[in-house]
């Protein structure tokens, strides 16, 4: 039997917050931990919407706090499947920050994610394959495989040697 397929577009999710003072430090940004928090549950609605399964983080890469977002910012976070494995699939999320009174709005963080899909008894069980039709999804899409070995060496899951996609990018082939 053929594997199910589904379009990136189909796991599209956008949501949206406001930073309120409860989720604000004492310099009134948003704390870290409250970003990462909201990150998490769009990156797993979109990981959930293609792969109609539960789902669960396995990782997330390196997200910089290098821009702060403010009390009363309107916060915006875009997140979508760009590759799936066997059970296990890859969240990009992209975050805005906009300052309505201002009319202001800026890209202020970007992360990838790994969730995998499991059955009711927590085991992983297979996802659809992702299908990319855009110039970015397709981007998205090309650079997952490094990706996805980088994270298993670093996790010490596979073995530097095997990561055939990352050694073409570091060694030229005679």
């Amino acid at each position: 039997m053929a594997k199910k397929k589904k379009f990136v577009k189909e796991s599209n999710v956008t949501m949206t917050e406001l930073v309120l003072p409860n989720d604000t430090n004492t310099l009134n940004n948003l704390m870290g931990g409250r970003l990462m928090h909201w990150m998490d549950v769009a990156a797993a609605i979109a990981a959930q919407k293609h792969s109609n399964r539960i789902v669960v983080t396995a990782s997330v890469d390196n997200i910089s706090f290098d821009k702060p977002l403010f009390l009363g910012n309107v916060v915006t976070l875009c997140a979508q499947v760009t590759r799936a494995f066997n059970s296990s699939m890859e969240v990009f999320i992209k975050v805005y920050a906009e300052d309505i009174p201002a009319n202001k709005k800026e890209t202020t963080h970007s992360a990838f994610f790994t969730f995998v899909a499991v059955d009711q008894s927590g085991r992983p069980i297979d996802v659809p394959e992702a299908v990319p039709e855009t110039d970015l999804e397709k981007e998205l899409y090309a650079g997952a495989l490094r990706r996805r070995q980088l994270r298993l060496v670093l996790a010490k899951r596979m073995k530097p040697d095997d990561a055939t996609e990352l050694k073409s990018l570091f060694f030229i082939k005679d």
